[in-house]
């Protein structure tokens, strides 16, 4: 199994309100994905709860092997989930690991 684990950074928002509202829609985008891509195994999103850390969101995600996880990135609700989120993307970071 492959274990797709994804950091996300935000750019800089105009108010804490506006940031927290962006996180909320990413967060809901992401976790509606499971039943419409069969090939998602697991699916958990996290906020980072500490303001000094660098990175705003975890996006993990697990599949049965890379071929799969071909088939999730290249899927259309997962491209449409992640237009969303490049349109505030400041840095990106992702391992995948099998486990």
């Amino acid at each position: 199994m492959i274990k797709h684990v994804v950091l996300f950074q935000l750019q800089e928002f105009e108010s804490a309100e506006a940031k927290n509202a962006k996180l909320n829609e990413i967060k809901s985008a992401l976790e509606a994905l499971p039943p419409k891509i069969k090939e998602i195994k697991s699916l958990t999103v996290g906020l980072n709860a500490n303001p000094d850390e660098q990175y705003d969101i975890v996006l993990e995600t697990t599949f049965n092997n890379l071929e799969e996880l071909d088939i999730y990135a290249k899927h259309p609700d997962h491209v449409a989930a992640g237009a969303i989120l490049r349109a505030v993307l400041e840095k990106r970071a992702c391992v995948d690991y099998e486990i």
